[in-house]
């Protein structure tokens, strides 16, 4: 990676600012775009959404390779490969600009979550009255099924969303919900994490998991806290920073084919059983 690196030309930039503007655009403005617009499309959190854009405005050593590999099938001209070269070199050392400059977008989206524009002071968010309840993180395919259930069982829950429109039906049916990230101190203090008797995180962000798992355990020592990971090393996480429970999707469907298999075989036994038994007996 180094040695290719090298090969790129600084002059290329005075040669060709034009092109090379271009190149810096499509790399830091347009991947961003595009990947805001993916997450934003799969209902995550806007501040979700900006961090992972932020994440993705840069290109790094496999884009050398393609322009190398290029170059040498007479696929792309050298002025191409010193354009792709310059703009992962500067794209990379815009990379914290970036984050700067999201860091100030995500304070300024969640600030009326905290404070009316008008207001002089943030008021703080009022704590829920429930007791001995549910605190239930998301209320997407997962989390819904789990509200659902608590539902129809009558058991006290709050549901915390980052969905405003979720939010709204949620209230409509009489279920007492929350708009925020309850990774934020603010949020999480509302749901009275203190008297409650159980917190289950149906979020599959694993790093604001892991934040709401650590300010529970915090607040309330005795809490049983269940979790959903996507990973081994996720399970480890979240357990490490104090969750009783981690529920990983793909160990689950495995268990439950094991289970069917389990069932099947034991089906075919009982009905080989009586044959068995008649040839003994003749």
């Amino acid at each position: 990676f180094v040695s290719v690196g090298m090969l790129f030309d600084p002059l290329s930039v005075v040669r060709e600012p034009w092109p090379f503007a271009a190149t810096l655009f499509v790399i830091v403005v347009g991947k961003s775009l595009a990947a805001l617009l993916i997450v934003v499309l799969f209902r995550h959190p806007m501040a979700t959404a900006l961090m992972i854009s932020a994440s993705l405005a840069q290109i790094g050593e496999f884009s050398f390779i393609l322009a190398e590999l290029g170059v040498a099938l007479n696929l792309l001209p050298k002025a191409g490969r010193d354009l792709i070269l310059a703009g992962a070199i500067f794209s990379i050392m815009l990379n914290p600009l970036v984050f700067a400059v999201v860091d100030w977008l995500t304070a300024r989206l969640e600030m009326p979550q905290t404070a009316s524009p008008t207001a002089a002071t943030a008021e703080p968010i009022p704590v829920t009255d429930l007791q001995d309840h549910t605190i239930l993180v998301g209320y997407g395919r997962v989390g819904s099924i789990v509200g659902d259930a608590l539902h129809q069982r009558n058991a006290p829950f709050l549901a915390v969303e980052a969905s405003d429109d979720m939010v709204a039906k949620l209230k409509q049916r009489g279920i007492e919900a929350l708009m925020g990230n309850a990774a934020r101190a603010s949020v999480l203090r509302a749901t009275n994490p203190a008297g409650a008797r159980s917190l289950v995180i149906a979020i599959p962000e694993a790093f604001e998991a892991g934040q709401i798992v650590e300010q529970a355990r915090a607040a309330n020592a005795g809490i049983q806290i269940i979790a959903r990971a996507h990973s081994d090393a996720e399970v480890d996480h979240l357990k490490g920073l104090g969750a009783d429970i981690v529920i990983m999707g793909e160990r689950e469907i495995a268990r439950g084919m094991i289970e069917e298999l389990d069932r099947g075989h034991a089906a075919v036994g009982t009905q080989h059983a009586p044959a068995a038994r008649e040839d003994s007996a003749a």
